[in-house]
Parts: C-alpha cells; structure tokens; sequence
C-alpha cells in the first residue's frame, strides 16, 4: 500500500480520515482479490481512485439522496459517503460478488448512511428518486442517461465522471440530451490543486421526465420499498 499524500488529511478530514484509510486496505486486499479492482492499481488508491472521486463532493449539494449506479468497488459513492456525511447514499450494483464486498465494506467502515441495493437502474424507474445520480466508468452518457433519468426527481443532477472524453460523449449525445428534455447538460472540472489533472465530469440537470416514464415517490415509503427491493 502507497503511503496517501499530504493533500489526502485536507480531503478526508474528521473522522472520514480513518474511514479513507480503512476504505483503501479494503480496496487493496480484498477488493483486489475478488477481481474489483486491479492489482496494477493498487499504487494508485489514493491519487486515481479515493482522491479523484472525494473531490466529487464539491458539487455535490447538500443533504441530498444520492444514487451510485454500477456502484462496483463503491468507486465513487462509498468515498462520497465517507467524506460526506450529511448525504445518504444507495449503492447500486446488478453483480452479486459486488454487492457482497459493498455490503462489507458499509459494515466495516461502520457508514449508516448508505444501503446497498442490488439491482439495475431500470428495474427502480418509478420505485425509488434521487437528488443526485453518480456513475463512474459505467457506461456512454448516452446509456447513462436511460438509466440514471427515471431515478432523478425534477431537477435532480446526473454527475458523470468522464475524464479526458467527456467533451466527445457530451457531444455525442446531444441529440438524446434534447429529447430526454433535460434543463442543462454542461463540463464541470473538480479537484483543482488536490488531484492532477482535475477531475472532469458531466454534469446533467433532469427536467420534467416524459407522461409515464418517472412517477415521483413519496418519502415516507422509501425505505419500504427499498426492503422490498432487497427481497427483505
């Protein structure tokens, strides 16, 4: 394991900072033993995978419901959960192998605000609703937005990590952009002065869904639904 770098204590502050640690000897055994993640990336934990996803957090608002979609190793919602405690996090993840290591890793970092469902995102549409949908090496935008649109309430966000491509897939999809009838679809680079380069994402801002493809729920019967879905 790589010692973390200087600028790892002023991202992972408070108790996030063991809980980071203890996220990446996670990361580094087990979760390269189980084939989710690389063992040529374990020299990169902290500066490619923790720090690139906590700077994410600087655009994520406050006290919202946040969804990871194709959540895998928890890259980036489980360090989204650990940096920032005021948000509630779903891991969603269709691989059981995955789920199990998510569900692990929830109990061993001991975060009470996050649940792990497993799952695809279509299988939700109209179930449950999210301020905020994440997805990190997941899927083209143009999929993305299939899947994470029917997940958002009106004017939820859909934050993308792309990297060095995102001004391609924004692009490429602006044709969907339109027809999903979407408010704005722009770049927004994060991190700057904590992670080289800075992380890029695209940033979606859901409008008003077509007649029948989202249906708002209502709070108070999320977390039955949620138990349901978990075949509880």
């Amino acid at each position: 394991m790589p010692e973390p770098p200087e600028v790892a204590r002023e991202v992972f502050t408070g108790a996030a900072w063991s809980r980071a640690e203890a996220f990446a000897e996670l990361l580094a055994g087990p979760g390269v033993v189980r084939g989710l993640l690389g063992p040529r990336e374990v020299p990169r934990i902290w500066d490619r995978h923790l720090l690139n996803c906590a700077v994410v957090s600087e655009i994520v608002p406050a006290d919202v419901r946040l969804v990871d979609i194709g959540s895998g190793a928890g890259l980036p919602g489980i360090v989204l959960a650990i940096v920032r405690p005021d948000i509630t996090v779903t891991l969603l993840e269709p691989l059981l192998r995955r789920t199990v290591f998510l569900q692990e890793c929830v109990e061993s970092l001991k975060l009470g605000n996050v649940e792990v469902l497993r799952g695809r995102a279509e299988e939700f549409a109209g179930k449950l609703d999210f301020d905020v949908a994440s997805a990190r090496a997941v899927a083209p935008l143009g999929r993305l937005l299939k899947w994470s649109l029917p997940l958002l309430r009106d004017g939820g966000e859909l934050l993308a990590m792309k990297g060095e491509r995102a001004a391609e897939e924004l692009a490429d999809a602006e044709a969907q952009l339109r027809s999903s009838g979407v408010e704005t679809a722009e770049l927004v680079s994060v991190g700057h002065g904590k992670v080289e380069p800075p992380a890029t994402l695209i940033r979606v801002v859901a409008g008003r869904a077509p007649e029948g493809a989202r249906q708002p729920s209502r709070r108070k019967d999320r977390a039955s639904r949620a138990k349901q879905a978990r075949g509880q």
